[in-house]
This record gives structure tokens, C-alpha cells and sequence, in this order.
């Protein structure tokens, strides 16, 4: 059936829920905050309880960012088993994700131990293989809400492919919870009240299951007492406490709460994600699908301004793949749009479709209230809004308020590309970022300058920002933008000497005689195409259990003495560069120190797919490809030397495969079964080496 024509959104106005959930909720969620304890603390909550330069990755937001990428590897009818090797894909090992609370004690921890073990899902999270307390754990839920948003107007199929893919780790009642948050999503599209939400997600699970129980039982009391929410908890506290169910976090007191806090809420997404957090237990989780489905179902007008800015339309993950951990929330809602034309048998547009595998960024302000994370510095001069007044295209653009500037005053007026750990104030599963935006790309904006009071001497110029040294580089001349019609801005990104860029924009600065006042709208911002980069180790930085610019997967890496130290006992991978990138050539000066395995990477998609080059044993050179399993591709005999620097490069044109080793070409080889992604380092094997700087060179691709 055809899907809503408000599906992209509902899908957003899901999205900012859920993230608004979580963030409201995260304060709280020790076991230590209980429900009394928070009232006593924060009495009436009707806002966020902390303030946050970022929000740090958080695994209620990693889950439906990454696992529903199985859909875009596998196919639109995904198995078990598909999701699980999603799962391996993308999971770092011990660190982002999921919490790795210990083999036996976190469900995901156990699942993906099995996965690793050659144990496919779903045994990998059934109660028959990891036992009921482990598969009935709460994550069954948290994970599948995009699942939901995927399947507008169709729960039964959200509760399918929602229970497929939370079988990778849950079973019985875990997976009931899948299939109840999914389901209530979808259905969230077309319903009119919570109530309809709510019978739609239990009608896809079992009526005699502990779920539906707890569920039926919230029910009643709300019918009895539907004022008083607090009454409600005290009954979830006397019959389905965390006292009945062991683990660490069981799904059904949280079932219980998730449910409570729908009906209470009353449709009302600030007042739904409030009475989530303050009803304790598990608050980032529970207020998170509260938020995903009266998101859904309230749509974009439904979202609190109070709640919404902090947002501003930007998350950050901890998947392996480092530049899509930088999330843009309308441009992850426009790809779940996709997916939901695709299930249903629908044409997505074109560039939402080139959207999904750009390599860069575009923005179109067409979502009501989007921001796509533009911000600003200093804020206190210049402050930014979204608006339907001018708009070259779309909906909407993003309007910039420049309040009362005097002669010299100014700011800049950018989107970062790029974090390090000094961005965030908490530790919350350990992001890991690769740059988005590389030297020699081409960047586009549209401008539109409306003049209130001054006598119109404002002048701009774009600009980057350097993320390790803090230095903006001015791109051309500065320029006075005329007033009263569009105007395009283009400029290159320029060398930074083998810097990250953190902020990419433009500044201002108004030279009047007089206080100026009026606004600028932007609309269309783009950066695309090829670029170079430079992973140098003489300017990196260790941070966050890694190197700054890149993932990582097992090993240690770290900078030391101004080289990349990497040593291993198992297979070890360090990956820098967009996950899009296409025709390139990578370089590294790699020298091997123990081991056999000493190789630079290409076409990267996560843990199990790429290409990888190099020394293979000290008496051979490879090209692989690694797809789920390896495939020598070309081999040839080489005798190389502990101790020794070589240059080693792989080129990646099409489907043409080149290794070269000091300049020489070795091996070439034909396939084309990965067409972009990662560049990096890897060893298949233990050992130990150091690498200088992996300089990366791409070309327009035919």
C-alpha cells in the first residue's frame, strides 16, 4: 500500500523524540537514581536535567542508526543472520555500540561474543542458548525503533523485521518488546490517539506473555486512576519490580513504564518523555521509545522549541565507521524515507537516493524547523532559526538573525564536519569521528541577505577551521553580498597542512557607520566531490582510547614520537577517511616490526569488508578482499625486512587494484564487488608496526 505522504516527517519528528528522550533521560539512568530519588532531586521535570557542549553517542541511538543498515547490505528482507553480520560489521569490539558489561552480564556483550564465535543469529541471542535472564534483558526494545519508521502504516511487518533483527540478541519477551515499540511506530503514522498506538503494539504479541501482562495491567490502572501517573508506578513498583525479574535491566518493569508513560502522556510528547524519565528505572531507554512513538504520532508540530534547540538537528554515534558517526539527522531521516518507498514498492526520488551514498553533504532546510546542526560563534550576536519566508528551493531555509552589529562586529556561521574529545563533556560510549569534508572539495551555499537598519556595509567570506591548532583559514576575498535575490557562493576547501576541519562556513562582519540589523537566509548548502587528506601522526593526538581522525577495531593504536604504533594479538584494523569514497589511491610508510601481516586498506565498509594490500608473510605480498571472509585476489613472492620503512600503496580505480611498494607497482587485480568506503591499516594477524602519515588522494570517479 502506498505509504503516508507525510512519512519523511513523522519520520523526523520520531527521530528528534527519540534523541530528546534520551538526552532528558541519560542524567538519571544509574540504578542509584530511583524514582523517589529523582522526584526529590528535580521535583517536576519540564526540561533537560543537565546542559551538554555535545551529547556524546549513547547505544539507545547507535542501534537504530546502524543495525537497520542491513536492510542497505542485504537486501529489503533481511534474515537473523543478515542482521548479525550488520552486527559484526559495524560493532567495535569492547568499546561504542552497546554497553560491553561482561560476557554473561550484557546481553549484547554475550550476542556478539557468540557472533564472533561462529554461533549465528538467532541461536546467537536465544533463551536456549544464553539461558532467559540474559535474553530478556531490556534491549530488545531500545534498539528497533527505526524498524518502526521504516514501515509506516504497516505494524505487522515493522513487528517482523523489528523481532528478525533483535534475535541477534533477545528472545522471548525481548523480543516481544521489539515487536510491540516497532509496531506502535508504525501505526504512530496513520493513528489518531496513543490508545490506538498502544493495541496496535500489543496486538502483534502473544496475549498470555509476561509482556502483554504487564501491559493489560497498566492498562486498567490507567482507566482506574488516569490522572495520577505516580499511582500507576507504585503498582509497577509492588507487582513487576526489579526485585521479580533478575539481570541487570529486565524488559518487563521498563515494559511497564514504557507503556505507563504513553498512556499518561496523552499524545503529548514533552509531558510523555517527562513522566519517562521521572518514573526511574531505565530513563534514557524508556524516555527514547516514549519519544520515538509520540514523536511519530504528534509529528514535527508536536516537538517543544525547549526540547527541540539543544538538538539542533545533530547527534554523534560509535559505530567503526567514523564519518558516519557525525550524524545530520534530516539527512539519516531522508535514507529511512528511502527504505520505507523501497518495502513498499515505491520510487524514491532520485537525490534522496544520492543522498544515501554522497560523498559529502547536502542540505536543503526542507523539513519544517531543520537546522541540519548549523551553528554559530560568538552566539550572542547572531542567532539562527529556520523559515519559510525565503526559500530557493524546498520548504524553508535557515535565517540568521545579525542583531544590532556596530562597526567590526561579527561571527561565524558554520557546520562541523569534524569532533574531537574536547567537544564533549561526558564519556558516553566513546565516539570515534573520521573527517566528512577533505581538501580540494567543492563547496556550494545559497545566500539571500535582508537589510533591516545600517547603511548595508556587510561583508562575508567562507572559511574553515583547523581542528588540531584552532587556525581559520579565509577562502578568496571578502565579498558584500548584494540584497533582494539569491546568490550563490562556491569556493574550494583549501590544504590545511594536515588538518581535520571542524568548521566549515562563513564569517561576517559589518563596517558601517551605523548599528546594523537584519538577517541572512542560507538555503542548499553542499560540499562533494573527490578531496585529499593526511592522517599525520606528527600533529594527532591520542584521545578516547584511539587516534584523533580515526576508528579503530582491536589492537592498540596510539601516536607516539610522531608515528602511529600499532600492535596486536589477534587481527587489528585502523580506518580513516569518508565511508563514500570512491577512486583513490592511499599511502602509508609502514614498517613492520613483528608478525606477518603489515597491509594498508581501501573501499572500507566496517570490521568485514574492504580491501587490503601489503605484506602477507615475510615472503609474499597480497591484494585481498575481505567480504564476510578473504579472498586473495593476486599474490606474489616479496622478501621483506623486519625493521625496514616501505612505502606501500593501493590504488583503487573502478574495479582496477593496484599495489605498489616503494614506488614500484607489484600486483594488480580486477574486482568489483566494493565500490567506496574506508582507507586504513590492518594487521590479520599478531604483530606489531609503526606507520607515518597515510596520505589519501582521490579522483572523480567515471
Amino acid at each position: 500500500m502506498p505509504i503516508p505522504t507525510d512519512t519523511i516527517d513523522r519520520i523526523y519528528a520520531g527521530f528528534l523524540g527519540k534523541a530528546i528522550g534520551v538526552r532528558l533521560g541519560a542524567p538519571v539512568e544509574p540504578t542509584i537514581w530511583t524514582w523517589d530519588r529523582i522526584e526529590k532531586t528535580y521535583g517536576e521535570i519540564t526540561g533537560y536535567l543537565r546542559d551538554f557542549k555535545n551529547f556524546a553517542a549513547d547505544d539507545d541511538t547507535n542501534g537504530p542508526i546502524y543495525f537497520i543498515r542491513a536492510l542497505r547490505d542485504f537486501g529489503l528482507d533481511p534474515t537473523p543472520e543478515d542482521v548479525g553480520r550488520t552486527w559484526l560489521n559495524y560493532a567495535a569490539e569492547q568499546h561504542g555500540m552497546f554497553w560491553w558489561g561482561g560476557y554473561g552480564v550484557s546481553t549484547e556483550h554475550t550476542a556478539f561474543a557468540n557472533l564472533q564465535a561462529g554461533i549465528p543469529a538467532p541461536e546467537s541471542g536465544s533463551i536456549a542458548r544464553n539461558g532467559a535472564v540474559i535474553a530478556e534483558q531490556i534491549g530488545g526494545q531500545i534498539f528497533v525503533d527505526s524498524w518502526g519508521w521504516v514501515c509506516p502504516g504497516d505494524p505487522a511487518r515493522a513487528a517482523d523485521l523489528a523481532a528478525r533483527a533483535a534475535s541477534v540478541s533477545h528472545d522471548g519477551n525481548g523480543l516481544h518488546g521489539a515487536r510491540f515499540v516497532a509496531a506502535a511506530i508504525a501505526r504512530a503514522f496513520t493513528a489518531r490517539t496513543i490508545e490506538e498506538v498502544v493495541e496496535a503494539g500489543l496486538a502483534t504479541i502473544p496475549t498470555g506473555s509476561e509482556y502483554a501482562r504487564v501491559a493489560r495491567a497498566v492498562q486498567a490502572m490507567h482507566q482506574a486512576q488516569s490522572e495520577d501517573w505516580r499511582a500507576c508506578r507504585r503498582m509497577l513498583e509492588l507487582e513487576f519490580g526489579y526485585d521479580r525479574y533478575p539481570g541487570v535491566c529486565h524488559i518487563i518493569p521498563n515494559a511497564g513504564l514504557l507503556i505507563l508513560s504513553l498512556l499518561y502522556g496523552q499524545g503529548d510528547l514533552s509531558r510523555t518523555v517527562e513522566i519517562a524519565t521521572m518514573g526511574g528505572w531505565d530513563t534514557d531507554c524508556n524516555a527514547g521509545n516514549a519519544g520515538a512513538i509520540t514523536g511519530t504520532l504528534a509529528g514535527i508540530a508536536g516537538v517543544a522549541p525547549h526540547y527541540r534547540k539543544p538538538i539542533n538537528d545533530s547527534i554523534v554515534a560509535s559505530g567503526i565507521t567514523g564519518s558516519l558517526n557525525i550524524v545530520d539527522i534530516p539527512s539519516f531521516c531522508r535514507e529511512l524515507a528511502v527504505l520505507a518507498h523501497r518495502l513498499a514498492g515505491q520510487e524514491p526520488p532520485a537525490e534522496w537516493v544520492a543522498d544515501m551514498e554522497r560523498r559529502g553533504v547536502r542540505f536543503d532546510f526542507d523539513l519544517p524547523g531543520s537546522t541540519h546542526g548549523f551553528r554559530t560563534a560568538p552566539d550572542n550576536r547572531i542567532a539562527l532559526s529556520w523559515s519559510d519566508e525565503r526559500k530557493a528551493t524546498g520548504r524553508g531555509s535557515l535565517c540568521a538573525l545579525l542583531d544590532r552589529l556596530e562597526r567590526g562586529d561579527g561571527g561565524r556561521i558554520f557546520w562541523k564536519p569534524f569532533y574531537r574529545r574536547s567537544d564533549f563533556d561526558d564519556e558516553r560510549y566513546r565516539p570515534m569521528f573520521s573527517p566528512v569534508v577533505a581538501t580540494g572539495q567543492q563547496a556550494v551555499l545559497r545566500l539571500w541577505l535582508d537589510p533591516w537598519e545600517g547603511d548595508g556595509h556587510l561583508r562575508l567570506v567562507p572559511y574553515v577551521r583547523r581542528a588540531m591548532s584552532g587556525i581559520i583559514d579565509e577562502i578568496g576575498a571578502w565579498t558584500q553580498p548584494g540584497t533582494g535575490e539569491w546568490q550563490e557562493l562556491r569556493f574550494t576547501v583549501p590544504e590545511t597542512g594536515g588538518e581535520a576541519i571542524d568548521e566549515i562556513g562563513f564569517k561576517v562582519e559589518y563596517f558601517g557607520r551605523l548599528k546594523f540589523l537584519g538577517r541572512i537566509f542560507v538555503d542548499e548548502f553542499s560540499v562533494s566531490g573527490p578531496g585529499s587528506a593526511r592522517l599525520d601522526p606528527e600533529i594527532a593526538a591520542n584521545e578516547w582510547g584511539g587516534i584523533t581522525g580515526c576508528s579503530w577495531n582491536r589492537g592498540v593504536w596510539r601516536v607516539e614520537d610522531g608515528r602511529i604504533h600499532a600492535l596486536t594479538a589477534t587481527d587489528a584494523d585502523l580506518w580513516t577517511g569518508h565511508a563514500y569514497a570512491r577512486d583513490l589511491t592511499v599511502t602509508a610508510a609502514v614498517t613492520p616490526l613483528a608478525g606477518e601481516s603489515h597491509l594498508v586498506c581501501a573501499r572500507g565498509q566496517g570490521n568485514e569488508r574492504g580491501y587490503a594490500a601489503g605484506f602477507v608473510s615475510a615472503d609474499e605480498v597480497a591484494i585481498l578482499r575481505r567480504d564476510f571472509g578473504e579472498t586473495v585476489l593476486a599474490r606474489a613472492p616479496f622478501k621483506r625486512d623486519l625493521g625496514r620503512s616501505y612505502s606501500l600503496a593501493l590504488q583503487a580505480m573502478g574495479d582496477h587494484l593496484v599495489l605498489s611498494v616503494d614506488g614500484t607497482p607489484l600486483l594488480e587485480a580486477r574486482d568489483g564487488t566494493l565500490a567506496y568506503g574506508m582507507v586504513g591499516l590492518r594487521m590479520a594477524s599478531a604483530g606489531r608496526m609503526q606507520a607515518g602519515a597515510i596520505e589519501i588522494v582521490e579522483t572523480a570517479h567515471g
